[in-house]
């Protein structure tokens, strides 16, 4: 097992990336960064629940050659009729993407091949801040490639970009990057999805850049379903203005150590935010989502449901943090966490959080963890169901709440299916051994 110190080192001597001319001053920048910080301690309190001693054990290398993937390895993840941008450990496929339903007004693209665009320039690495965030430093000076999205109209046409990370040989690290820009009106679905191929240890290392101009609507759904040894650190900016709607669906069902930072700042009157997120997890895994929602001007909107499903000996953790700058007045928050533990080792730790600096305001927050109600189960059984096929099916039904929202039918059908196959797998006592 190696040291923190050894294995942030060993992170620190990825390979070289070429940049375009604008670029390579926010890479060094970045890596100047990268070596002055370390991987965060408990002794940090954003972090002082996550465990992040599995990843240690480790010696993460940069991806220098890339597996060859096919259509028939990835089927089982596409989305019918969608627009497709697909990545293989971090590195555009062409060949697996498919581009053809991006109409006028809608850029869907590799960020490399369009880093010449002026809103790529004018954006990338100015909502993602990396002065202070180890994961985000590391990501910016060592990105391959990532998605770019770029929306003037309306599109009811799904954007999908999946991410894949296969079996390697020896631990990889992976800097997935994305940037979405919708222009004042536009309209637009964008899936941002993480998945493994076959078993393997890598450690994905996520950032997510969203801009919304004025009365612009995005519905952001994020899946992370990676490998059940894998790794996965993501990080996800928003800035939201005048009139804009932004509503994200994040769901976390993978990973050995997975944590997931949502920050969306409502920087312009009368914008509104609704999240919704669900991790569900078991044997030892750990699924850790952080949230911070900025309501810095006034008459903005937030609404956020999260719910965590937790057993086995897993550990859940949500935080999240509503502030209310002095002058927001008018603002309307709430913020829910229900949270469901189906094992006397499983462990849930839930933080909602308010910052007011206002009086002319309406917040509220609350949080409950409990296990399955006895009378729902009892119910069940006296119709006839083994109480195995009751717990599952209050599990799922308190599961599906969050899947419901998905404004993507096939979707909404392929991740039910895929709760339905963890509860049904789920008599040794584990969602994800």
């Amino acid at each position: 097992m190696l040291t923190k110190e050894q294995c942030y080192e060993q992170l620190l001597l990825g390979k070289t990336v070429k940049s375009e001319s604008w670029l390579s001053p926010i890479r060094d920048k970045a890596g100047t960064r990268a070596q002055a910080l370390n991987f965060p301690t408990a002794k940090q309190d954003d972090w002082r629940f996550t465990d992040l001693s599995p990843l240690f054990q480790h010696g993460f290398h940069p991806v220098d050659s890339y597996a060859s993937v096919t259509l028939a390895d990835i089927a089982s993840l596409l989305i019918p009729g969608s627009i497709r941008l697909v990545f293989v450990d971090g590195c555009y496929a062409s060949q697996l993407s498919d581009l053809e339903q991006a109409g006028a007004g809608v850029t869907v693209a590799s960020l490399v091949e369009h880093s010449g665009d002026a809103q790529v320039e004018a954006n990338f690495a100015q909502h993602a801040l990396f002065d202070q965030d180890t994961f985000a430093a590391l990501n910016t000076r060592f990105f391959e490639d990532g998605a770019f999205v770029h929306v003037t109209g309306e599109t009811a046409t799904p954007i999908h970009i999946l991410n894949i990370a296969t079996k390697r040989d020896t631990s990889s690290a992976i800097y997935p990057r994305c940037l979405v820009v919708m222009a004042a009106n536009g309209r637009a679905t964008v899936i941002e999805d993480y998945a493994g191929l076959n078993d393997g240890i890598n450690f994905s290392n996520a950032v997510t850049e969203v801009v919304l101009n004025d009365d612009a609507q995005l519905q952001h759904v994020r899946v992370q379903r990676e490998d059940k040894s894998a790794f996965h650190i993501g990080h996800c900016s928003v800035d939201a203005a005048r009139g804009s709607v932004y509503t994200s669906t994040a769901l976390a069902f993978g990973a050995r150590v997975s944590r997931h930072d949502l920050h969306v700042t409502l920087r312009g009157e009368g914008a509104k935010v609704t999240l919704n997120g669900l991790a569900l997890i078991g044997g030892r895994q750990i699924a850790d989502t952080h949230t911070r929602i900025d309501h810095a001007t006034p008459r903005c909107i937030s609404h956020q449901l999260h719910k965590c499903i937790a057993d086995g000996s897993a550990h859940a953790i949500f935080s999240g943090k509503i502030m209310v700058r002095e002058g927001a007045s008018g603002t309307d928050s709430a913020q829910s966490s229900r949270n469901l533990l189906l094992s006397g080792k499983a462990h849930i730790d839930t933080q909602p959080q308010l910052e007011i600096f206002n009086d002319d305001v309406s917040c509220k927050h609350g949080a409950t963890i409990g296990q399955i109600d006895a009378d729902a189960l009892f119910f069940l059984k006296s119709r006839g169901l083994t109480e195995e096929r009751a717990r599952n099916l209050l599990t799922h039904a308190f599961a599906a709440e969050i899947i419901d929202m998905i404004p993507v039918p096939s979707l909404v059908e392929s991740l039910g299916r895929t709760i339905l196959e963890r509860m049904n797998g789920n008599s040794a006592g584990g969602v994800s051994k």
